[in-house]
């Protein structure tokens, strides 16, 4: 598998690979893949009909991993995927996607890549999904993911999303269906900066008995960028939810945050929590006294809030 250098670097930033993984990977590179493994236990299949993926993960599969990263290094590419993920009863599974773009000409380049998520009883995954952009050409890197997780009884998901840097336009859409006892915990991690926006929408429905969810996004916004933050919270069951937004804002940077909690009966407990404000005086004072300038400061202080 060839990669430039830039297509490496995309990798290790979105994905931590410097190598080939064990486990099952699919790696895509510009509209195709360059590389694809199945396991015993995991299979990866191109969907037929259009672009994408098929990925079946066996019942009781444990301590395994997917990897399934995008490059785009060619200007004014733009690409919409769809890739499904059948996780077995029982099953217990980490899935690391990612996209990074990297513009160096005057057009866009665009990935939307769609993930369903169709989670078996008793079964638990972890997905992990960042955001990477860089380049010098004036042309956009646009992002505008989709995730739909359908959990079954017992189930459990932890999303873990974070956008690391230069990606010009987001829109990130989520939403969650759960049964019985089923469990998703999300936490959101962005930086803006620019003339960039990012818009977060989170849509997640409690509908078994003792279902949970938590959402907790911490962001930063910088320069004259816009992030907006909605979440909604339908619980329609006995049932827990709970969402939170953390965000530091700079310069004329705007954020606004959208709460949204539907009770459907009296047995739901829904939750709702904001905190938009600047770098406190307090602790840029006490870090320049230590002998750190007001950026390195600044961006210690980011650094811990986004880790």
């Amino acid at each position: 598998m060839e990669l430039s250098k830039e297509e490496k670097q995309i990798f290790c930033e979105v994905a931590d690979l410097f190598e080939i993984p064990e486990g099952a990977y699919n790696f895509r590179v510009n509209g195709k893949s360059v590389g694809k493994r199945s396991t015993t236990n995991i299979d990866v299949e191109t969907k037929p009909n259009k672009s994408g993926l098929d990925i079946y993960i066996k019942k009781g599969t444990k301590n395994e991993q997917v990897h399934i990263p995008v490059a785009i290094s060619a200007t004014g590419l733009k690409e919409v995927v769809y890739n499904d993920f059948y996780i077995g009863d029982d099953a217990e599974v980490t899935i690391i996607a990612g996209c990074g773009i990297y513009n160096c000409g005057n057009q866009d380049s665009v990935h939307d890549g769609i993930h369903r998520f169709h989670v078996g009883k008793n079964a638990k995954i972890k997905y992990i999904e960042k955001h990477y952009g860089f380049g010098p050409g004036k042309g956009g890197k646009i992002l505008n993911p989709v995730t739909e997780v359908d959990l079954a009884k017992n189930s459990e998901a932890t999303l873990e999303l974070e956008q690391i840097k230069g990606i010009d336009s987001t829109i990130r859409k989520t939403t969650a269906n759960l049964a019985d006892n089923a469990s998703i915990f999300i936490k959101e991690r962005l930086m803006t900066h620019g003339r960039q926006t990012a818009e977060s929408i989170y849509e997640i429905e409690l509908n078994g008995k003792n279902s949970v969810a938590d959402i907790a996004s911490r962001s930063v916004a910088q320069d004259i960028s816009k992030q907006i933050f909605k979440a909604t919270i339908s619980g329609k069951n006995q049932c827990r939810g709970h969402s939170a937004c953390d965000a530091i804002i700079m310069d004329q940077a705007e954020v606004h945050a959208i709460p949204a909690l539907d009770a459907k009966t009296k047995d739901a407990e829904l939750i709702h929590e904001a905190a938009i404000g600047k770098i406190a005086s307090t602790q840029l004072t006490k870090l320049m006294t230590l002998g750190l300038t007001n950026q390195e400061a600044e961006s210690k202080i980011i650094n811990g809030f986004l880790r």
